[in-house]
């Protein structure tokens, strides 16, 4: 290289801003100092060229001799390439990408070095961030228990498996990683190809999304709903699909129900040809027709479907806005009754009797209007001309003989029944043909007598009562009621009206009788599946809420309480997935017949959804008697039922709130209702609990929390505290326990003791016991030496499979040695499901990670749990470290311990140490461990106390 080069190589290599280029003596010496390593490091070429470069590298890196050892690697290789943290003249730190050459002349005599730096920095915390991100979405996938989520190979072979899976499908991950997907699929499908033509649709497309019926391990059905994904990277090359399964058994049976539900509705509706039964949306617009509507109006669906029901009225009518009146009223009063003039397709009119009821959900917001109209022109004609043939038997006596013979042939020929009487004798003037029909005897029998005298008491009563009013005031007199007649008992519309005779000192009475039994049953069915529940016939949500709201307005005008009771069948979410759901639907059945018979005939028991019931008790005078009904339901329940050779046990939980001034509303109460029924539940079940304001108090503080604490997992202000555990040596500290802290933006540091109850009772929990095992793994396996570390798990989080493949997860990430973590279980791990938990905790040890029992002494403590499991540790709870200078009853229950721990080889940890005192005595006795703020608080990871002083 001549000195032209030379010299622009080194301008150029000056000028660079974005490397440290500089050269080092063969022992370390900065010779030469560019722009860029000013930049960089901060010290200027006057200030740094002569020092050696380990001045960039920290006391620890200096002590343990990393920058003689990167110099040795360079001098025996050619080149020493790392990254690692390196420091400015300012002391702040930044990750650094480094590269030392070894310059040697023509003779290998080495000559230095040439050190390149880069300041990496920022990439670094980008690097952080995307595998902190890829954590928590493997986190979340892992922790998920409702949806089947795995990944698939280019084959279609299974290469992961989720909670969520296994829950579902039945297979843990060891057994179907790397089968191939089809086994979820029926033989038939298999032979059929299926699976790989699903997988051909994804691959295609991008996607695969299909509903339908897939196989667990045990061989049992269920109704999947599965979308599959094809995963690409960034090149675009497909390196396998996402699958994730939904079990949509039970929506699926209730879509099922459902449908067989709407489908008998709209048969029975459909088909019905006397009436026109249709619907409205809230605008008026004809959303639906049945078979009467088209034979009445001659619209066929696809004609006035999405039309304004208006067109059925007269244009006069429509001006007046007379349709949308008539909607009002029914909006107001719930229904709108009327007869009247409309118009068919063809312009013709016809009388109609019209009814339109106004439609809420259960919300109780309108959703539309029920139409009901019925051609009642026959009828009305045959009223038209008996008043006619009056009006001209009045205005032509001199044809007062043939005028009465016209009237007699139209009254036998109405198809309503006419029974004309004298007013003041009562005696029956004139019958028709359809009297005799109706009272089962001859109307010559009828005729010149008295109701008492040819009819039953119950017919004579009623028509006497009609007329008595009608002679009362002028009109038209209507009433219905059902009566024994000869036909059975039978429902009559019966309209009566006076008729004054030629001598005004002489009047009559009409009365025409309709049988409406039919028409009073179709409307009743309709009526009755609006409001029933379909499988228990119990009455559903809507019913359930107008006679709550029926029951406060009579109560609170009485001076009466009135209580809402809100049940729920403890454990019958196992009989439906152990049984199927026919047993379970049978089992319904069975439940609802009890609780019926335990309540009075005015009280109201509903099904408002799955396994819950809802109940309304009117008119008690206080709380007893509401909760002594309560113990009567639970009692009805306890019971075994017999279904099929299965003897079934369930439990009832019942809630109650009674009325109060405050807010009497069903939602109101039905809400606090639930609330206690909440806290029965968590009380244990099988039991019942009052509302109380703090209940409600405490709902809101613990949905405030719950919210936060989302926030709070997603917003990293959780961090992990570690509390020093000695062995007795003053100076000697053996391990740390794992305790978790909340950092919340507003309130500050949050003890778990206030958010992790919360946490359980919303399946947090899972999620922050994986967060905890993580990170304490991460965090201990960079510490110094070989001390353990103790991470606190939920008994709840026993209840999700998948906790030994989190354990084995976070050791396997971390690298810690498994004996280095110890996992502490509460008794009441023991207490649920003991064979499933306790094959849980075998699983573990056989990982090779310590098991300890914590708080023993305080709960259910039974020598059988020691005898079941061979614990490592036992802990004393604090409790009895506090009371034992003034307690023998606790001092003695310490020394039980410590002697048991010595016959079993067990090691005893003593919490809550705070005096010298009672190290001292703890000692004394036995105790191997000690764990308390004489020793040290918790503190962070880096400020964690090291050693005892």
């Amino acid at each position: 290289m001549d000195n032209n080069s030379d010299v622009m190589y080194r301008l150029l290599v000056q000028s660079v801003l974005d490397y440290a280029i500089y050269m080092l003596k063969p022992d370390g010496t900065v010779a030469s100092w560019n722009a860029g390593a000013q930049r960089a490091k901060g010290y200027t070429a006057e200030e740094i060229i002569g020092k050696n470069f380990a001045l960039f590298y920290s006391e620890d890196d200096r002590k343990n001799g990393a920058p003689l050892r990167g110099l040795a690697n360079a001098t025996a290789t050619g080149r020493f390439e790392t990254e690692g943290w390196r420091y400015r003249k300012d002391g702040s730190a930044f990750w650094a990408h480094v590269i030392i050459d070894a310059i040697r002349d023509q003779y290998g005599e080495l000559l230095g070095f040439a050190k390149i730096t880069r300041d990496c920095t920022q990439q670094q915390e980008q690097q952080r961030r995307q595998r902190e991100q890829e954590e928590r979405f493997r986190l979340l996938v892992e922790g998920v228990t409702d949806y089947a989520i795995y990944m698939l190979d280019l084959d279609g072979n299974v290469e992961n498996w989720n909670a969520g899976a296994q829950r579902a499908k039945g297979y843990v991950a060891e057994e179907i990683v790397g089968q191939h997907f089809s086994r979820f699929y029926s033989a038939q499908d298999r032979l059929n190809h299926i699976p790989e033509k699903n997988l051909g649709i994804a691959f295609k497309t991008g996607r695969f999304e299909d509903e339908g019926w897939r196989y667990r391990k045990d061989g049992s059905a269920f109704w999947a709903h599965v979308i599959i994904d094809a995963i690409r990277d960034d090149a675009g090359k497909l390196i396998g699909y996402a699958k994730i399964t939904r079990d949509c058994t039970e929506q699926q049976a209730l879509l099922r129900a459902q449908r067989e539900q709407e489908k008998t509705f709209r048969l029975l509706v459909t088909g019905v040809r006397d009436y026109a039964i249709y619907m409205l949306d809230v605008q008026g617009r004809v959303v639906n027709w049945n078979a009467g509507a088209q034979r009445a109006k001659g619209y066929r669906s696809e004609e006035i479907v999405g039309q304004h029901f208006s067109v059925f009225y007269g244009a006069q009518e429509r001006q007046s806005k007379a349709p949308d009146a008539n909607l009002g009223i029914a909006l107001k009063t719930g229904r709108f009754e009327d007869e009247g003039w409309r118009y068919r397709k063809d312009g013709s009119a016809f009388w109609a009797h019209v009814v339109i009821d106004a439609i809420h959900n259960e919300e109780g917001r309108l959703i539309g209007f029920a139409k009901i109209t019925r051609d009642v022109t026959e009828r009305r004609e045959h009223e038209q001309q008996l008043l006619r043939a009056r009006d001209l038997a009045e205005a032509q006596s001199a044809k007062a003989s043939e005028l009465s013979k016209f009237l007699d042939t139209i009254i036998t020929h109405i198809p309503s029944c006419v029974i004309v009487e004298d007013a003041i004798t009562r005696e029956i003037l004139m019958v028709n043909d359809k009297a005799e029909q109706l009272f089962g005897i001859n109307k010559l029998l009828i005729m010149h007598k008295r109701p008492h005298e040819c009819m039953s008491a119950e017919l004579s009563d009623y028509f006497n009562s009609l007329a008595d009013i009608a002679l009362r005031s002028e009109g038209i007199h209507t009433r219905e009621q059902l009566l024994l007649t000869a036909g059975g008992e039978r429902i009559l519309h019966t309209r009566a009206t006076t008729i004054a005779g030629k001598d005004l000192r002489q009047n009559f009475v009409m009365l025409i009788v309709e049988d409406v039994t039919d028409q009073r049953e179709a409307d009743a069915r309709i009526h009755h599946m609006a409001h029933h529940d379909n499988l228990t016939s119990l009455p559903n949500r809507i019913l359930f809420r107008q006679k709550l709201s029926e029951a406060l307005r009579a109560d609170t005008q009485g001076g009466y309480i009135t209580a809402t009771l809100c049940l729920d069948l403890d454990n019958f979410k196992n009989v439906n997935d152990a049984l199927g759901h026919q047993i379970g639907d049978d089992l319904l059945r069975t439940v609802a017949k009890r609780l019926r018979n335990v309540l009075r005939d005015h009280d109201t028991l509903a099904r408002i959804g799955g396994d819950e019931f809802a109940i309304v008790l009117p008119g008690i005078r206080n709380a007893d008697e509401a909760a002594v009904v309560a113990q009567r339901l639970i009692e009805a329940i306890r019971p075994p039922v017999n279904l099929e050779g299965h003897n079934l046990s369930v439990g009832l939980s019942v809630g109650i709130a009674l009325s109060s001034q405050a807010a009497n509303t069903p939602e109101h109460m039905l809400r606090c209702a639930d609330m206690a029924l909440y806290e029965a539940k968590r009380n244990g079940r099988n039991r019942y609990e009052h509302f109380t304001l703090e209940m409600d108090d405490l709902a809101r503080s613990r949905r405030v929390i719950e919210n936060d604490l989302r926030d709070a997992i997603s917003g990293r202000q959780l961090k992990l505290y570690y509390q020093p555990i000695t062995d007795g040596d003053e100076k000697g500290i053996i391990g740390y326990e794992a305790l978790m802290r909340w950092h919340h933006p507003i309130k500050g540091l949050i003890m778990p003791n206030d958010f992790i109850p919360i946490a359980e009772e919303t399946g947090l929990i899972h999620l922050l016991g994986a967060y905890a095992l993580y990170e304490a793994c991460r965090e201990a396996a960079s510490w110094e030496g070989e001390q353990s570390v103790s991470v606190n798990l939920s008994p709840l989080q026993f209840k999700n499979s998948s906790l030994v493949s989190v354990v084995e997860g976070a050791l396997r990430e971390s690298g810690l040695a498994p004996h280095r973590l110890e996992v502490e279980i509460t008794e009441s791990v023991l207490l649920d499901d003991t064979l499933g938990n306790i094959r849980t905790l075998q699983s573990l040890k056989a990982l090779g990670v310590q098991i300890a029992l914590d708080d023993f002494g305080t709960g259910y403590s039974s020598l059988s749990y020691l005898r079941s499991f061979p614990f490592d540790k036992i802990k004393i709870d604090k409790s009895f470290i506090n009371d034992m200078g003034d307690s023998r009853e606790a001092l003695a229950i310490i020394r039980a311990i410590t002697g048991m721990s010595r016959s079993l080889d067990i090691q005893i940890t003593a919490e809550g140490v705070e005096s010298s005192e009672q190290f001292a005595r703890l000692r004394e006795e036995g105790c191997t461990l000690f764990q308390g703020y004489l020793f040290g608080r918790p503190q962070p990871s880096e400020l964690r106390l090291k050693t005892l002083e």
